[in-house]
């Protein structure tokens, strides 16, 4: 787009009126020039010839392969040319990779998608096979490839550019949480499985280097979030839930497997009561988007939910927006997604957005998933359904 960009000081939030008025008043940080004659100037002066035929920008895109060296050096230049999230990595050597990719039938060289942290530079294309490299990096297995692919597809970073530190969650709904052992019951996003740990941190890793993500640069959160490790990478418990599952919702088949994602600011662990502690709790967290939330619902807190009369989430979301009188009324920006172990009936609260679905189905083999002879999996946890959780273990 032909554009003229002019900058004032920063912030711009949070500060007095007075303080604004000076930057109007004073120049632009960037070029020194006044603020408002450049202003001035970029609305009513005609583009120039350059302006009129901007050259086109391209990053390069990184090469397939690095030169050959030590494990140590290798996992040493990962680390300082930043294609980690500061952890230890599984080194992506091509023996690795192509054993990654017999988890999808699709072909390497297949376009995947177009992904960028920010919104100031194009998004950068990927492979089939840059998918697999990072999912061999964050410890993946062939069997979480095409959760892996699906999370590619739906072009969203975990990872935004903005000042603010986003938090990003995703969910999984259908048949394959069973079939790669996702945990949706006890402890779901703790650090007990597998599954959830591995599809969870790749996310992050293909933010960071099929997204470009570069402090200071793409990404400029401002402390920074712990969640953006793992991304709250979670399936719902469908089977314990008194509601349709969260994909049926949206308008997919119940044996259909989706992942599902979802941004925001805050998330806040500890909710116990009826719908009008969750209406108390909306209103001290006053949302930033306009009355966005996404609450994380114990099959114990659903059912109480539904004993109260909201045998359909939509019910309850309504009933809620309609009592918290937000600026743009939009019950559909309140969902509800039900998780855990059964041995307490609470919620937690996130100002979270849902922002798509993306299928999974169409990256998983003809064969059925791939699995290892003997499939890596972490201990289960003891689940009880007589109340009598922790008695006797």
């Amino acid at each position: 787009m032909n554009l003229r960009w002019s900058f004032p000081p920063y912030p711009v939030g949070f500060v007095s009126r007075d303080t604004l008025k000076e930057y109007i008043r004073g120049n632009d940080p960037i070029s020194g020039a006044p603020l408002m004659d450049e202003i001035f100037f970029a609305l009513t002066q005609p583009l120039t010839k350059e302006e009129k035929h901007p050259r086109m920008v391209k990053r390069p895109q990184r090469p397939r392969l690095v030169e050959p060296d030590t494990e140590e050096n290798l996992h040493r230049l990962f680390l300082e040319n930043g294609w980690t999230d500061g952890l230890p990595i599984i080194l992506p050597t091509e023996e690795r990779v192509a054993e990654m990719l017999t988890g999808t039938d699709h072909k390497p060289d297949e376009v995947v998608g177009m992904m960028s942290v920010t919104t100031h530079e194009e998004r950068l294309q990927y492979t089939v096979e840059r998918v697999a490299v990072n999912a061999v990096m964050a410890g993946a297995r062939p069997e979480h490839l095409p959760v892996l692919l699906a999370l590619g597809a739906s072009g969203r970073p975990s990872l935004p550019s903005s000042t603010t530190s986003f938090a990003s969650m995703m969910v999984v709904n259908g048949p394959v949480r069973d079939e790669i052992g996702m945990n949706y019951g006890l402890g779901a996003l703790s650090p007990i499985n597998y599954a959830n740990s591995v599809i969870g941190r790749a996310w992050t890793l293909m933010s960071i280097n099929l997204g470009d993500m570069r402090p200071g640069a793409t990404f400029t959160a401002t402390t920074g979030t712990t969640i953006n490790y793992n991304n709250m990478c979670c399936a719902e418990n469908e089977e314990a839930s008194v509601w349709e599952p969260f994909h049926v919702r949206k308008g997919f088949k119940k044996n259909e497997s989706v992942v599902s994602l979802f941004r925001g600011w805050n998330v806040m662990t500890m909710g116990l009561g009826p719908s009008q502690r969750m209406l108390e709790v909306m209103r001290s967290m006053g949302g930033p988007f306009g009355g966005a939330f996404t609450f994380l619902c114990d099959p114990l807190a659903a059912k109480s939910l539904k004993a109260e009369g909201y045998d359909d989430p939509a019910k309850l979301s309504e009933w809620l927006v309609n009592e918290l009188n937000p600026r743009f009324k939009r019950p559909d920006a309140v969902n509800f997604i039900v998780v855990g172990g059964e041995t307490n009936p609470m919620w937690v609260t996130t100002d979270f957005s849902y922002f798509q679905s993306s299928p999974i189905d169409p990256w998983i083999p003809k064969a059925g998933i791939k699995k290892d002879p003997k499939p890596l999996r972490m201990p289960v946890p003891v689940m009880c359904k007589d109340g009598s959780c922790g008695i006797g273990h």
